[in-house]
Formats: structure tokens, C-alpha cells, sequence
């Protein structure tokens, strides 16, 4: 059965440009999630991953856009493929159907595998970036939500028994960020 070519996309960030992963790819239908690949919540790929049927064809520029690690990966094309779907991934030239051999096995894992090395080494290199840039004073990390004065006056609020909700609310930031900032003693 000759079923739809669906693409999926994931990009790190917002100014990533996901277009560019399945540029020279049709697809009948893209699904597109912008998010790290460490995070769990993907809600285009749940959504794709209800989408698809038998005999459909999932398409993916590379390895490491569908997974976070090797057992996530492994796990999604299993997946997959025992639904009858086939999964091309572009960058690394390969296909799986389900019916495949010891081989094209081997080639998931192997891949998968130095997909996962990649980041891990990509990871250290971005700590050791921070760290020598936090010795030479250059590295300040992500700016506050709120100045001093607004954290001083979310605690004085909150302590007169003022709702968290409304405070949050109020000074623009997420419940956990203003319980953090309560929690904290800066």
C-alpha cells in the first residue's frame, strides 16, 4: 500500500530555520517541533505519530532530530515500523521498513550511536566555552526576570499574604520562576 510522505522537523531553537532540514524533500504533510531534543514534551511528534497510517512514509533530515538518545531512537522506529510505516532518514541515506536485515540494524545502532556521541562531546565543549568565559568575566549567564527592587517587593507581597497567582501574574513571569525567587535568598 502506497501511503503519504509525512515530514518531521525538530529545531532547537526559534531561530533555527526548519525549512531548511526537508528543503529538497516532498512531503504531503510537515510536522514541526521547536524544542531541544533533551525534552520530552514534542507535541508535533505525538501528533505526527498519531497522524501517520500503514504504508505512510516518515521522513527525517537526520537521526538526531527524531531522538534525544539511542534507546529513544531504536524505540520510535521499532515503533514505527511494526505499524508498517517506513522511516527515511536523509543525512545518513537510510531507510527502514521493519523487514530489515541484521545489517540495517546494525547501521540504526551505530549511527544512533555516534549521533549521541556528537552531543555529548558538542555539550562539553559548550561547558568548557562557559567556564573559560566566566573566568575572563565575559559569561553572565541569563538575565534576571526581576531587578532587586521587584524582588523585594514580590517578597514583602507575598509574605502579607498576597495570592503567588496574581503576583506572577502581575510582574510577568511563571509561578516556578516567582516561587524561585521566593525560595532564594539573594
Amino acid at each position: 500500500m502506497q501511503g503519504q510522505r509525512i515530514g518531521y522537523v525538530r529545531v532547537s531553537s526559534y531561530d533555527q530555520n526548519p525549512e531548511r532540514q526537508l528543503e529538497q524533500t516532498e512531503v504531503n504533510k510537515l510536522f514541526t517541533d521547536k524544542a531541544s531534543g533533551k525534552d520530552t514534551q514534542r507535541p508535533q511528534l505525538e501528533a505526527m505519530l498519531g497522524f501517520v497510517r500503514e504504508g505512510d512514509t516518515v521522513v527525517v533530515h537526520s537521526m538526531d532530530r527524531l531522538a534525544r538518545n539511542l534507546d529513544d531512537l531504536r524505540r520510535l522506529v521499532q515503533k514505527l515500523t511494526q505499524r508498517g510505516l517506513r522511516i527515511e532518514f536523509l543525512k545518513e541515506g537510510l531507510v527502514f521498513t521493519g523487514e530489515d536485515s541484521p545489517m540495517a540494524n546494525l547501521m540504526l545502532s551505530v549511527m544512533g550511536a555516534f549521533a549521541e556521541f556528537e552531543r555529548a562531546l558538542i555539550s562539553e565543549r559548550q561547558r568548557e566555552g562557559i567556564a573559560l568565559a566566566k573566568q575572563r568575566g565575559a559569561y553572565r549567564g541569563r538575565k534576571k526576570a526581576l531587578s532587586d527592587e521587584q524582588t523585594f517587593a514580590v517578597r514583602q507581597r507575598a509574605a502579607a499574604g498576597e495570592s503567588k497567582t496574581l503576583l506572577a501574574r502581575e510582574f510577568g513571569v511563571s509561578r516556578e520562576t516567582l516561587y524561585q525567587y521566593l525560595r532564594t535568598e539573594d
